[in-house]
């Protein structure tokens, strides 16, 4: 027969085991990455690299580029932002263009989605955990298929380009040269799909007027800008369309949301451009209106700049800005608090003031922690964008509208200025630098990196709070 105090001991070192195994566990999961924390090292080391390799004599032109210039560069490029220190087409050689061409094209389509490639070029096997890290990085509900689904982006993203590249090599190899315009029409197709808006006519010989204002021009650039900002699983849905004859809850919500904010922004804009002594008011009705459209659509995401916007009116200024922070679509190019966030926040207002119990679109319900993010992304938003102007007014010679809408633009991915960015000193530059990194990730995101998810069981009692 056993003793009891055998036994006792036996099932003491058990338990002992037991808990040893689960406490190595917990420290593996504490050494392990959050995705959201990889997603950030990530951008924060391609930064790196971009400002090493721009600041590089060979990709200056008159002499290099200072570490803070490069620096600058390489975020906003990163980001698909535009803001920027120097001139492009005057201050880069050809080697710097093409880096810069590079990091363009890396921050449109996302770091993950170039290691994942890097590996798979390598043959080395890509783990699950870096299959979910490239699902939130690209917005996607399921890791399933996501190599296929990569696949897809990287192939559509390229014929996108190439397209764009084609249309506008035919409208400008007439007035730059076959070589010439070959290389600007690549160079501006990325630029414009990747919403990056940096181009290379500003200070240079070849363009004096600066950036083309022909309308088949702005007409093409619009089309890449917005099929930029719609989003990966839009342009994925509308890719498989044709075959499957359905398009998802998000891609329907998304279509619209953009729509809407396309023509209302066109109308709302027009109209300021229409008053006398406002920007563009002394042009003919058909050229305003296309200005109008051009600036809707750059607005939210790529900010080319066609004119001064100093000259612009105050009502036109909260029009853009508007527009700016609302941004892009999720898994785009864009920043901003994304088109989903507005839309899912629209649709909680009209159900709550119709009193509805859940929140619907097209016979779906919207669940609770979708709109408690999207809740979340708002508030975070209003609070950075507001902090950052704040300091930016603190420490600037800048006007309130101009420190609003830099700081704007910058959380938006946009590249639209009044001008203040080239007056920043160096703290204010690391401050739009700051912006746009958190623009282009998503405040959610940046936070969610350095905060620990909260594990509770305990389920508390509700409590009326008066509101409103």
């Amino acid at each position: 027969m056993t003793d009891p105090r055998e036994q006792c001991l036996e099932v003491a070192g058990r338990v002992q085991s037991s808990l040893q195994l689960a406490s190595r566990q917990r420290r593996a999961r504490h050494r392990r990455l959050a995705p959201p924390l990889r997603l950030l090292l990530g951008m924060a080391g391609l930064v790196a690299v971009g400002t090493l390799l721009l600041a590089m004599p060979v990709c200056g032109t008159e002499r290099p580029l200072t570490l803070m210039e490069a620096f600058f560069t390489a975020v906003s490029a990163l980001a698909t932002t535009g803001l920027t220190v120097i001139t492009p087409g005057h201050d880069l050689s050809l080697t710097g263009q093409l880096v810069l061409l590079g990091l363009m094209q890396v921050g449109g389509v996302g770091y993950m989605v170039l290691a994942v490639v890097v590996f798979m070029l390598l043959g080395r096997q890509v783990t699950m955990e870096e299959r979910i890290t490239l699902r939130d990085s690209l917005g996607l509900v399921s890791a399933a298929s996501i190599l296929q689904l990569l696949r897809a982006v990287l192939v559509g993203v390229l014929t996108i380009e190439l397209i764009g590249a084609v249309l506008l090599f035919g409208l400008w190899a007439p007035r730059f040269g076959l070589a010439q315009a070959a290389y600007q029409a690549v160079w501006h197709s990325v630029s414009a799909f990747s919403n990056a808006s940096f181009d290379l006519f500003s200070g240079s010989p070849i363009a004096p007027a600066g950036f083309p204002h022909d309308a088949p021009t702005l007409l093409v650039i619009s089309g890449l800008v917005i099929l930029g900002s719609i989003g990966i699983p839009v342009l994925s849905d509308l890719v498989r369309w044709p075959a499957s004859r359905r398009l998802s809850v998000h891609t329907r919500l998304t279509l619209v949301t953009v729509a809407l904010l396309l023509v209302a922004g066109t109308i709302i804009l027009f109209v300021g451009f229409s008053r006398p002594g406002d920007l563009f008011s002394d042009l003919p009705w058909e050229r305003r209106l296309l200005l109008s459209w051009f600036h809707s659509a750059s607005a939210r995401t790529a900010g080319f700049v066609l004119e001064d916007l100093h000259e612009m009116s105050h009502a036109n200024v909260l029009v853009l800005s508007v527009l700016m922070f609302i941004g892009g679509s999720p898994a785009s190019m864009g920043g901003g608090i994304t088109t989903s966030t507005l839309a899912v926040l629209a649709l909680a207002l009209l159900s709550h003031v119709r009193r509805r119990p859940q929140v619907v679109f097209e016979r779906r319900s919207l669940s609770s922690g979708t709109i408690f993010k999207a809740a979340a992304i708002l508030t975070l938003a209003m609070g950075f964008v507001a902090v950052i102007s704040w300091l930016l007014l603190l420490t600037q010679q800048a006007t309130l509208a101009e420190a609003l809408f830099e700081t704007v633009s910058a959380f938006a991915t946009c590249g639209f200025t009044l001008g203040l960015t080239p007056r920043l000193d160096t703290f204010g530059q690391l401050l739009i630098c700051l912006t746009m990194f958190c623009g282009r990730l998503g405040v959610l995101t940046v936070v969610a990196a350095f905060t620990e998810p909260a594990r509770t069981l305990v389920s508390y009692p509700e409590e009326k709070i008066l509101i409103g």
